[in-house]
């Protein structure tokens, strides 16, 4: 007894070490996001490269590279492997963004910190997905969405406090995510390498001894080769990519928006956005961390999902008073804690067989952070051109798509082991054998 709760207390502490990634990946994101009009003033960016900087940065391109690089090497070479480099990349990036003095060098930042986190997202929720007990697996994704929200909260709580020190304040943030990243990328160093991948790994080299040396291919390409896992994308990119773009919108031009739209100043707009994040942080807590594992999640999905429209339908057709602000922010922040994105991150590592897991994650969150990108090209003259209530129209028929895909295709699998779920989505035969089912499964 006392060597499982061991087990389970370590468990649980190399979890909240990976998810320390996600606090400043999302945090790069907002922090990006707090400072835009600050940037915008002192570099006199037009609507082209402000697009330019939402597109290529953590929000958009930069990640999707990451993502479909980091989620070819961890299945390749380990879960481990992606902590030992991945946030010295990162420490590079937000350092070029605390000391840019020109467009070139904030859009290199930019880039560079996008890489390093789309590279650790696969590696993150692959990691902690196979590390969970069966029970709590979606107890553990969401230690990973919270911390994912308490990096943007606190990000923008920074920028309301420095706000009186104008763009050095948002420096000096970024400067605080380089000392953050530095403690994490040390307590990184300490955590066991994936359990589940070091027995698949020994399994293939198994089948590799026993077929004369020749190893199977596992590839990105591979994985559309099974009906199996091309149900799964179609159910993961259909939640995840739609409401992404209505996300990644609102991560990195929603305090401009409340400027530019709402009339609000910087430090208003922020502190908005910053209570936003909060509510979130409490919903993914209060709901999805205690009732992940125990509530019917197609209901829990639905609900938030419900959540979301509503939200930007007052938003949109309501007008930017008071009153609808919070309106939207109470709604979108509650519905965001257990919505899409913690679904994503618990369904993406259930629905895919070990050999393939974080390569699926690679290509699904690459696909949704090139949605992002291109969005966030067109995104400052979309409102410009369309206004503010025709753009908010297009993101509620994102969400819609979102969340029909999302309440048919939903997944029983609480309480459930991967190797359970496994045998559920790609049958007996391919758990025992897939290298030589891979076109038999579905």
């Amino acid at each position: 007894m006392a060597a499982a709760q061991a087990t389970k207390k370590n468990g649980l502490k190399s979890t909240i070490t990976v998810a320390m990634s996600n606090y400043l990946e999302a945090g790069s994101i907002v922090a990006g996001a707090g400072g835009l009009t600050l940037w915008v003033e002192y570099l006199k960016l037009d609507d082209v490269k402000l697009g330019l900087l939402g597109a290529l940065s953590a929000n958009g391109f930069g990640s999707a590279i990451g993502a479909l690089i980091g989620g070819v090497l961890v299945d390749k070479y380990g879960r481990k492997l992606i902590y030992k480099y991945d946030l010295l990349v990162y420490m590079l990036g937000v350092l070029l963004v605390a000391l840019s003095f020109n467009f070139p060098m904030l859009l290199a930042g930019y880039v560079i910190t996008g890489i390093a986190v789309g590279a650790a997202i696969p590696a993150a929720w692959t990691y902690i997905s196979e590390e969970a007990p069966a029970g709590e697996r979606a107890a553990r994704v969401g230690w990973g969405q919270l911390a994912w929200s308490i990096g943007p909260a606190i990000s923008l709580l920074l920028s309301v406090a420095l706000a009186p020190l104008g763009l050095l304040g948002s420096r000096l943030i970024f400067g605080q995510l380089f000392v953050i990243a530095l403690i994490t990328w040390i307590m990184q160093q300490q955590i066991s390498e994936s359990k589940i991948w070091e027995e698949e790994k020994a399994r293939e080299a198994k089948a590799k001894a026993l077929a004369g040396g020749k190893a199977a291919k596992s590839s990105v390409a591979e994985l559309f080769k099974s009906r199996a896992n091309l149900r799964s994308i179609v159910l993961l990119l259909g939640i995840y990519c739609f409401w992404n773009l209505v996300a990644g919108v609102m991560g990195y031009f929603m305090p401009y928006i409340y400027q530019r739209v709402g009339g609000l100043t910087s430090s208003q707009a922020n502190l908005l956005q910053a209570f936003l994040w909060i509510l979130t942080v409490a919903s993914t807590y209060f709901v999805f961390i205690k009732f992940g594992d125990k509530a019917n999640r197609k209901v829990l999905y639905g609900i938030g999902a419900f959540m979301g429209i509503a939200a930007w339908a007052i938003l949109s057709f309501g007008g930017m008073g008071m009153a609808e602000l919070l309106a939207f922010v109470v709604l979108w922040g509650v519905a965001a804690g257990f919505g899409a994105q913690a679904f994503y991150g618990l369904w993406a590592g259930e629905l895919f067989h070990t050999k393939y897991r974080a390569k699926a994650q690679g290509f699904l969150f690459s696909t949704a952070r090139v949605a992002v990108g291109l969005i966030s090209l067109v995104v400052p003259s979309m409102l410009t051109s369309m206004g503010f209530a025709a753009s908010g129209m297009v993101m509620i028929g994102f969400l819609v798509i979102a969340a029909v895909i999302g309440v048919v295709m939903a997944p029983e699998t609480r309480g459930k082991t991967l190797e359970q779920i496994q045998e559920e989505v790609y049958g007996r035969d391919f758990v025992s054998h897939p290298d030589e089912s891979i076109s038999r499964t579905g």
